[in-house]
């Protein structure tokens, strides 16, 4: 009876679409984009600071290390809210809007004089007029927007990519292989035309060029992202594992008093629906 009742309920899953050679080119594009944005943007902010902001170098420092630790952390909070409440698709769809508000308003404070502080003629920076509290609270802002983008990009386009190829078919494992390869080729090459050509208009050309180039950038990740909407398979999500790895801690300290079947692997419950990316693990003592 339960065996039947465990196939209905498997029929009665709705079958998943998977269209991973047609979902990769926006996928890859998206992420191209967004790196060729991300990267651009954050690796040339410690320049940014002391020459149009006119910060000592100590403070910009201590700024640039709380963007990237916060960033880091931010990461852990957009993988738990992603795998309990809103999924790979919103997630992503939502922090790519953020980063590129963030990077737009970054550009703003390199175009519009009065969003910075005046340009400083003097070699020594500590000399020159810095930027005012509503300057730095624009400033602090921006970069908010950015750590919250990156907060939820960074736990979950990887995933993402790898959703839309079935993993229990060969074609699917060639695809997810293949998506991996072209991922990483394509952050390389992103890194590399970051770090040489937009570095370069940044420090050499003008700074609004050089951060709206990688914000328009992030513009076209947004455009390639949300044109694959309608052919993305869009997994929900099944509850943090944090949430699991709790529940099975408190079990096992409840229950260390009982004595084990002599079969143990015939009552444990281990249900997978077909959506999911889980696979089973076999029962081992190995650990006892």
């Amino acid at each position: 009876m339960t065996s039947e009742k465990s196939s209905v309920a498997a029929d009665n899953e709705p079958k998943v679409n998977y269209r991973g050679i047609k979902a990769m080119p926006f996928v890859i594009g998206n992420e191209t984009f967004e790196k060729l944005g991300t990267t651009g943007t954050s690796n040339n902010l410690l320049i940014y600071f002391t020459t149009v902001f006119n910060m000592r170098s100590i403070t910009a420092t201590t700024l640039v290390n709380v963007f990237n630790g916060t960033t880091n952390l931010a990461t852990l909070l957009g993988a738990y809210l992603c795998d309990t409440y809103f999924g790979r698709y919103k997630t992503l769809g939502f922090a790519c809007i953020a980063s590129f508000l963030g990077m737009f308003l970054l550009t703003l404070t390199a175009a519009v004089p009065n969003l910075h502080p005046p340009h400083c003629k003097s070699q020594e920076t500590g000399t020159c007029s810095g930027p005012t509290p509503w300057q730095m609270a624009f400033l602090s802002f921006a970069l908010g927007l950015l750590v919250v983008g990156a907060g939820g990009i960074r736990p979950c386009n990887l995933a993402f990519g790898a959703d839309q190829f079935n993993p229990k078919t060969e074609s699917g494992k060639r695809g997810i292989s293949s998506f991996f390869n072209w991922y990483y080729f394509t952050f390389t090459f992103a890194m590399m035309i970051s770090l040489s050509i937009i570095v370069y208009v940044q420090s050499d050309v003008s700074w609004a060029w050089g951060l709206g180039i990688p914000a328009f950038m992030m513009f076209l990740s947004c455009v390639m992202f949300f044109i694959g909407s309608r052919i993305y398979v869009k997994i929900k999500p099944e509850g943090s594992p944090m949430t699991g790895v709790m529940q099975v801690i408190v079990a096992a300290v409840r229950k260390k008093q009982l004595t084990l079947p002599e079969q143990p692997w015939s009552s444990l419950f281990s249900h997978f629906p077909k959506s999911t990316m889980n696979s089973k693990l076999s029962y081992t003592d190995q650990f006892r």
